[in-house]
């Protein structure tokens, strides 16, 4: 009800408030007269207010200024006080002290003088109980304690709910009669004022200068806000006043949200601060429009109110602060009008900066900055390093290919910069397995956003073309180090450009290969893999598809691509054997799997019981009949599915023998074993497998009579004794590789002369200087070089390393005799190669002719048309920026090569060196002796016959190295006609061995193993010792580590295999080889055109991957195969001195030799005897001054190989040489004279 002074008209009750002139304008004809000086205050009946009518807004804005200038007053007459007592008591403590000085003694009353050390010390001060209580307030209101920061955080809640019951009261009268006991929203801001003045007391407990204290924002903010509320309480009067300035509050928000741990980042941190400044100014000036609008002038009496709502208000400050301005809402008062002249200087300069500027911070945010979410039962991988476009593209076509099992693993891209438009689609198409964020993982909390720490496993992709490859490995083993720093147990895969940086690596403490911690290194594998093919042409071509994910492409023409495309089709996969397979021998279990499973088993995982090794798990590769299968064996198959290397594993005699279509093998119902990966074994039903071994034993015996050997029992003993092909008795032949050797064997050892580094793996000899091995154009034109690697090497003093060491390692695989090691003569800058001798000194025959690859001078006095393999490097690729030029130098070289012309010299060659005849060459080797299938070289009259293996950067530049080739340029390197004939490789093809590391970490151990020539984490342990390979003596396990396969090439033309040249089925062959030789064949390098059936000039050949069982055979054909190594191929030539320095003596590639008469060639060697005799004496006073290959036979050869008799033939050799072996010159007087 209103209640009018001076009448008692009453009007209806109402809440609003209503100033005079409203009223009186609303009745202008009232017969009630209202005075405009009259004051109306709406009261309920329940409101015991005053009937006067009288406004008290001065007593709750009088209650405020009291409290802050009284306060002031008393913190500054505090002051006042204390410095003139301070200045007072200082002028006394003056005289006091000159007293002091003056009389340092006191003579007391017995004479003595009392000085001031005989006064006892004045007493530690102690704390005072001020200063305890002013600790304990700033450690209460501190946010480094946890009950600090939980009363921050509460004062603040409580300030933004009060600014809440601010916005609800906002909708009444400014002033108005209330019932404290009645009014719930009043008891609730009674409540938390009374918190907020015991929050100002510990404040001001706490504070070390009270007069700041007394001015900061939120000490003003508490002076307007507190004590209006006591005295509406007092006085049952409700005043919304200066509320309004809980607002500024909100200027805290972000120290709130850093104190919460919510905020981390700079930007986000600077994002709230001008969020909630420019907010909380808003909101504060809209509340003093509101008061002021709504109250009126004092010196108008408060009749020019208007009545504007809060929300008004801010829609009137934020046009004003825009400057639009609209003039629908505007101040009518003076106060409203002069505080929006202030207002629009600042608010205009504050919405001029803030708003663009945080528009610019949202803007600038990450699109990519969130944070991954895990799903249950889904695994996922973090990948990071190199991400570009093509080695995501390279990465995901192998990691989700359709060949593997189902990919049920998320992957998870992080990288610094975003990524762009092409790479954005390739994730869009990829997104139900794909996700990508922005971030690095040198950045702990990056690491915690894609959940590093539940990820399967971690790769890093590197940059193969960077111009600076020790900066880009630096760059990876950093990020290899935060990583395990965040979480030590994840597992990581990277990549590596240089082999001697792999040794940095370990060097981090929680880096641990046997948990399956990998480091790919492309130059090792690279070279390894080029190496490789300088032993069997076409080989890096086959293994580089056997380790990439190709899907199969059917051709219906009969042109070779279609045998070549069915052949890539096939991968390398892994598969536990069946419990069937158990007490096997390796050939018979392969037999088996190939005939009857359609798999072809190349290697398997193998853990030896001898002490020695410890029970470790090797990677044996082919390993032979005397290594039987165990339980839960790994094999590694070449397959085209990985759901059909599950025969293996289904396979069972009882339920399977009958079958003959392998895909009918499935899982069974019979008893067997699961192998976990760790090689446990748990059954699956109960019972004893004795029976199953016993049972399947038989039929093994059937296996065998199937296919019996075509070889008569004679000659298969005849065939022991030659070289590279095994007994079929290897206990007496061959010692096990896993056990020690017998007595007879330690006591021929030479523990006196070191002839392989220390871990028994490779050829080794004492360290020699460069000049020993450099040769002259005329030298090296003198030596006439056969059988030998040339390596064209590009570079300078400042480029890069390539390794050349990984190069030469394979080539001196102790598992060669001395006398098959290819000599190896580098063309190229001698500034350069002086850089990589390091690590190439203590290889035999290896020697340096300085020059350039592009000068044919050079090529022809390496005798480059008889060498057995030409490769081409450089080390200038990655040091241009257009990629098509990245290849010129080798793409020139290559072309260079392949247009020079050469006579017919092999013949002269071979009519002159009878006396040297190849291993393997002579006719003392019988005829089925595998030997003779090795191939041999033809005769080479242009550069075009030359074997050529060129390294290339860009897969594009492939379409400049063949001109009659038809290769679109846009065409995969696998399907170009260089990758597919082995005479081009990149080193993109290794990028698919990130993805089958991950699924497979026995891959690349296999891989390594392959084509490095047996390159271990021992071995490299020791090479980041010393940079440098080590001699040791032999011992019985050294020696056993040369006992392991190697790659070779075999014809068909001649040799014990010919007559299933012409026809004959590749299974036969696969079978005869296996049984007869323990040779195990995976592939066929044919030529070109073999299948039209007519003669061709072409002499290109492509490789064809692990043919059908009836795949037909053409005499042209050269089978890959993994030969045994055997004990007794170097006895024929331990007893010529002069077998070291033949730098044509590993050759095996002659094939005129045999047609040479047996009686021309003993009177050619006797002639060869004679002349030797009359030059010896004139050959030594020459000198020994260069000696290009000078390893002593004496050290060549292991003492411990049992030597079995030698033929009438080899023995006269034998002792014609020993009366002459102290007159034979190196080869390079010797070859001058011919």
């Amino acid at each position: 009800m209103l209640v009018v002074a001076d009448g008692n008209v009453s009007y209806g009750s109402s809440r609003s408030i209503m100033s005079n002139n409203y009223i009186y304008n609303k009745n202008p004809d009232s017969s009630v007269s209202i005075s405009k000086m009259d004051v109306i205050i709406p009261f309920s009946p329940d409101v015991p207010c005053d009937n006067n009518g009288q406004r008290m807004w001065w007593a709750f804005l009088a209650s405020s200024m009291v409290t802050f200038f009284g306060g002031l007053f008393i913190i500054l007459l505090w002051r006042t006080l204390k410095y003139l007592y301070t200045v007072c008591c200082h002028c006394n403590i003056k005289p006091k002290t000159k007293e002091k000085v003056i009389n340092p003694g006191i003579i007391q009353a017995d004479g003595t003088i009392k000085t001031d050390k005989d006064e006892p010390p004045p007493p530690a001060s102690e704390v005072g109980w001020m200063t305890s209580v002013k600790d304990w307030a700033g450690v209460m209101i501190s946010a480094q304690t946890l009950t600090g920061r939980v009363l921050v955080v509460l004062v603040f809640a409580l300030s933004i709910g009060a600014l809440g019951i601010y916005f609800i009261d906002s909708s009444d009268p400014i002033e108005s009669c209330q019932n404290f006991y009645k009014d719930f929203t009043l008891q609730i801001d009674m409540a938390f004022n009374v918190f907020f003045l015991l929050y100002f007391g510990l404040r001001f407990i706490a504070a070390n200068d009270k007069l700041w204290f007394w001015l900061e924002v939120n000490s003003v903010v508490d002076f307007f806000t507190v004590p209006p509320v006591f005295v509406s309480v007092y006085l049952n009067r409700s005043w919304l006043g200066l509320r309004f300035l809980r607002a500024l509050r909100l200027i805290q928000f972000s120290e709130i949200l850093q104190f919460l741990n919510i905020l981390k980042t700079s930007n986000s941190i600077k994002l709230v601060n001008l969020c909630s400044i420019f907010i909380s100014t808003w909101l504060t000036a809209a509340g003093f429009i509101h008061l002021v609008e709504n109250s009126g002038d004092p010196w108008e009496n408060f009749q020019n109110s208007q009545s504007l709502s809060y929300w008004e208000c801010v829609y009137l400050l934020m046009v004003t602060m825009s400057t639009v301005g609209y003039g629908d809402v505007y101040a009518k008062t003076t106060l409203g009008r002069l505080f929006m002249v202030f207002f629009i200087l600042g608010g205009l300069a504050m919405f001029a900066s803030y708003v663009p500027e945080i528009i610019e911070l949202i803007g600038n945010r990450k699109k990519y900055g969130g944070s991954y979410s895990a799903v249950n039962g889904r695994k996922h991988i973090v990948v990071c390093g190199h991400i570009t476009l093509e080695s995501v593209s390279n990465f995901l076509k192998d990691f989700l290919h359709k060949d593997r099992d189902d990919v049920n693993v998320e992957i998870v891209f992080l990288h610094n910069i975003s990524p762009n438009l092409e790479l954005e689609a390739l994730f869009k198409r990829h997104f139900t397995q794909v996700e990508f964020y922005q971030g690095s993982v040198l950045n702990p909390h990056d690491l915690a956003r894609v959940k590093i720490e539940s990820a399967d496993a971690c790769l890093i992709l590197a940059n193969k073309y960077c111009p600076d490859p020790d900066a880009e490995d630096a760059s990876n083993i950093m990020r290899v180090i935060s990583i395990k720093n965040y979480h030590p147990k994840i597992r990581i895969i990277t990549q590596m450009l240089q082999y001697h940086n792999k040794a940095h690596l370990l060097n981090i403490p929680s880096w641990n290969w046997r948990e399956g911690d990998d480091a790919i290194c492309l130059a090792e594998l690279k070279a390894g893999f080029i190496a490789q093919s300088c032993l069997a042409q076409g080989l890096s071509t086959m293994l580089a598809n056997l380790f990439s994910m190709r899907s199969f492409i059917k051709i219906e023409e009969d042109t070779w691509q279609k045998y070549y495309l069915e052949g890539v089709a096939n991968e390398m996969y892994t598969e536990y054997l069946s419990n069937a397979f158990v007490g096997l021998s390796f050939p018979v279990i392969c037999e088996l799997c190939y005939v009857k499973l359609k798999l072809l088993l190349i290697a398997i995982e193998y853990k030896s019981e001898t002490n020695e090794s410890r029970s470790r798990k090797r990677i044996l590769i082919n390993p032979g009949n005397h290594v039987k299968m165990q339980e839960g064996t790994l094999g590694f198959f070449i397959a085209s599915d990985a759901k059909e290397v599950k025969r293996a594993f289904y396979y069972c005699k009882a339920c399977h023998d009958d079958i003959t279509d392998p895909k009918r093998i499935k899982k069974c119902g019979c008893k067997r074993l699961i192998y976990s990966a760790d090689g446990a074994t748990t059954p699956e039903k109960a019972g004893s497998q004795k029976e199953a071994g016993v049972r399947f034993k038989t039929d093994i015996n059937l296996v065998e009579d199937e296919h019996p050997s075509t070889l008569s029992p004679k000659k298969k003993q005849r065939n022991g004794g030659m070289r590279n092909s095994p007994s079929c008795s290897p206990k007496m032949m061959r010692h096990d590789p896993l056990l020690v050797p017998g007595n007879e064997q330690i006591e021929n050892m030479d523990v006196n002369v070191k002839r392989y580094d220390s871990t028994g793996m490779f050829h080794w000899c004492p360290s020699k200087e460069i000049e020993k091995v450099i040769l002259t154009r005329s030298e090296a034109s003198m030596t006439v070089l056969s059988g030998h690697v040339v390596v064209c090497i590009f570079g300078d003093v400042t480029s890069a390393l390539v390794g050349l060491r990984n190069l030469v390692m394979p080539l001196r695989a102790s598992n060669f005799h001395f006398h098959e090691l290819k000599p190896i003569v580098f063309v190229g800058s001698l500034e350069y190669l002086r850089r990589e001798w390091e690590t190439l000194h203590n290889f035999p025959k290896v020697s340096i002719l300085p020059g350039t690859p592009l000068s044919r001078a050079d090529l022809r006095a390496v005798n480059i048309n008889l060498c057995d393999m030409c490769v081409i490097l450089s080390a200038n690729q990655n040091n241009i920026d257009d990629a098509s030029l990245q290849d010129k130098e080798c793409i020139l070289a290559s072309l260079n090569i392949k247009s020079m012309q050469f006579d017919d010299s092999i013949g002269v060659l071979q009519a002159n060196s009878q006396g040297f005849t190849p291993p393997g060459m002579d006719r003392s080797s019988p005829d089925n002796s595998p030997v003779h299938g090795l191939v041999r070289q033809a005769s080479v009259t242009t550069g075009l016959h030359i074997p050529i293996i060129t390294e290339l950067v860009n897969d594009s530049n492939v379409q400049f190295l063949d001109q009659d080739d038809d290769d679109d340029p846009d065409t995969e390197l696998y399907l170009t006609q260089p990758f597919a004939c082995g005479t081009a490789f990149a080193v993109s093809v290794l990028d698919s061995l990130m993805s089958a590391t991950y699924f497979n970490d026995n891959i690349l151990t296999l891989i390594r193993t392959l084509v490095t020539g047996g390159a271990t984490p021992e071995l490299e342990a020791l090479l980041a010792e010393e940079n440098a390979l080590r001699g040791g003596y032999s011992t019985p396990q050294t020696l056993a580590n040369r006992d392991r396969c190697r790659v070779a090439q075999l014809a068909l033309y001649d040799g014990p295999f010919a007559d299933l040249g012409d026809g004959g089925c590749y299974g036969d062959l696969f079978c005869k080889a296996l049984k007869t030789y323990n040779m195990l064949c995976f592939g066929i390098y044919r030529l070109r055109d073999a299948h039209i059936g007519a003669p061709s000039i072409c002499t290109k050949r492509y490789v064809i991957t692990n043919p059908p069982y009836e795949f037909e055979l053409v005499p042209s054909d050269l089978i890959f195969c993994l030969m045994q190594f055997d004990h007794n191929a170097g006895q024929s030539r331990t007893s010529l001195s002069h077998s070291s320095h033949s730098s044509h003596s590993s050759s095996k590639k002659s094939s005129s030799v045999h047609s040479i008469p047996t009686a021309n060639r003993q009177s050619r060697t006797k002639a060869r005897e004679a002349r030797d005799k009359q030059n010896a004496t004139r050959m030594n006073r020459m000198g020994q001054e260069k000696k290009w290959f000078t390893d002593e036979a004496d050290n060549a050869y292991p003492r411990n190989i049992q030597i079995k008799p030698m033929s009438t033939h080899m023995a006269n050799q034998v002792n014609q040489y020993k009366s002459t072996s102290s007159l034979i010159p190196p080869i390079r007087e010797v070859e001058d004279e011919c």
